[in-house]
């Protein structure tokens, strides 16, 4: 059941961007209207970046500790060395959220094209 939903979200959000694609044709004619569309478009991209990037930091970073819970639970003579394990791994997961932030900053803050 969750691959069925998740297969429908994705066509969903396909559809989405796919009418956002197919109405900016008619906005090419008004510059104005072809910028706001170039924003919008960075915007709406930026925006699914991060959640993406948040969500699946936030799943990585969930199952890494409870892992090490468990890891803990199952032999406590070994929590100092799964404990060190864990943070270096969570501090590397945690920077691929970064990356994904100062991408998105980029993309909105940097005029590539001039307009």
């Amino acid at each position: 059941m969750k691959k069925i939903s998740a297969i429908m979200f994705f066509v969903i959000s396909l559809m989405l961007v796919a009418s956002a694609a197919f109405a900016s044709e008619a906005a090419a004619a008004a510059p104005d209207a072809a910028k706001f569309s170039f924003f919008g478009t960075v915007a709406f991209a930026s925006a699914l970046g991060i959640g993406i990037a948040a969500l699946g930091t936030g799943i990585g970073m969930g199952m890494g500790i409870g892992r090490a819970v468990e890891g803990i639970a199952r032999n406590p003579e070994a929590s100092g060395k799964i404990m060190t394990t864990m943070i270096v791994g969570l501090a590397l997961i945690e920077s691929l959220a970064i990356y994904t932030l100062v991408v998105v900053l980029i993309l909105l803050y940097a005029k590539p094209f001039g307009v």
